[in-house]
C-alpha cells in the first residue's frame, strides 16, 4: 500500500492511497484547485485513480471531487443520502459497503452527526493482515476533538447522532487503528482540534476529552462551544451541491 496526506487550505487534509502492485488508488476529500497534485502523485506511483470520495458535502471549502473524477476517469462517490439533494449523478455509497482497490479494502461507515451524510472510511491492507489499519474520519472525529454539529441547523439532534456514530462505529475499532481526520488546528469545523495530523483510536479514547463523556454531557459540551460559521458557507454548500 502507498499513502499520501495533503495539507491544504482552510487547515484541510486530503488523501490519496491505494495498491501500488495493482496500480489502483482512491482519492479522498480533494479541494478545488488541488486536482493536479492528485494526478501527479498518481503518476509517480504509476496508479489509476478509480474512486474519488467526499466524506460529506463540505461547508468550509469548495470540493475538487467532481473535477478530479472527470480528469482521472474515476467514479465520484458520496453517501447515498445525497440522492435528490445534489444536482448531478454520483456513485452512491452505503453503510457497510466494501470497495476493493487491488489489495486494499475500504469499508464505508455511515457516521452522521457533523452532517447527515458524513461517512468514515476504514482501510485494510490485506497483503499485511485482514485487520483494519487506519480510518479516514472526515469531519466526524478529529485529533483531540469532535466535529461541529450545527451545520444542518439541528445542533442538539446532530450532536446526539455524532455521539452515537463515534461511540458505536469508531470507538469499537481496535485501539491500534490509526486515525486520519479531515482537518487540523485552524479549521472552523471543530473546537479544540490538535495540530497533529494523525492519532490512534486508543490514544483518542484515553485522551480526547470529548470521548470520556456520557451522551448528555457530550451534547451539552459540543453545543456550548460551536465555532463561528465558515466564511461563505452558504455559497460553498450551494456550489458543492451543484457540482
Amino acid at each position: 500500500m502507498f499513502f499520501r496526506q495533503l495539507p491544504t487550505q482552510e487547515a484541510t487534509l486530503s488523501y490519496l492511497f491505494g495498491c501500488g502492485s495493482c496500480n489502483v488508488a482512491i482519492a479522498v476529500d480533494p479541494v478545488l484547485g488541488d486536482e493536479q497534485w492528485f494526478i501527479d502523485e498518481a503518476a509517480k506511483q504509476n496508479v489509476k485513480i478509480t474512486h474519488v470520495i467526499d466524506t460529506h458535502v463540505h461547508a468550509d471549502h469548495y470540493s475538487g471531487g467532481r473535477k478530479l473524477a472527470e480528469l482521472s476517469g474515476a467514479a465520484y462517490c458520496l453517501h447515498e443520502s445525497n440522492a435528490g439533494r445534489v444536482k448531478f449523478p454520483f456513485e452512491a455509497l452505503q453503510d457497510g459497503q466494501r470497495i476493493e482497490v487491488g489489495n486494499v479494502w475500504v469499508d464505508v461507515l455511515h457516521t452522521p452527526g457533523h452532517t447527515p451524510d458524513s461517512i468514515c472510511l476504514l482501510v485494510t491492507d490485506k497483503r499485511r493482515t485482514e485487520a483494519p489499519w487506519f480510518v479516514v474520519t472526515g469531519d466526524t472525529l478529529f485529533v483531540g476533538a469532535a466535529g461541529r454539529p450545527d451545520l444542518a441547523g439541528k445542533e442538539t439532534e446532530m450532536a446526539g447522532q455524532l455521539y452515537d456514530s463515534i461511540q458505536n462505529k469508531l470507538l469499537t475499532l481496535p485501539g491500534e487503528v490509526e486515525i486520519y481526520a479531515g482537518h487540523v488546528a485552524g479549521s472552523v469545523c471543530g473546537a479544540g482540534i490538535s495540530g497533529k495530523p494523525a492519532s490512534t483510536v486508543g490514544f483518542e479514547k484515553r485522551w480526547n476529552p470529548m470521548l470520556t463523556m456520557n451522551r448528555a454531557d457530550f451534547i451539552a459540551a459540543l453545543t456550548a462551544e460551536i465555532p463561528p460559521r465558515p466564511a461563505e458557507m452558504d455559497r460553498m454548500v450551494a456550489a458543492n451541491l451543484a457540482g
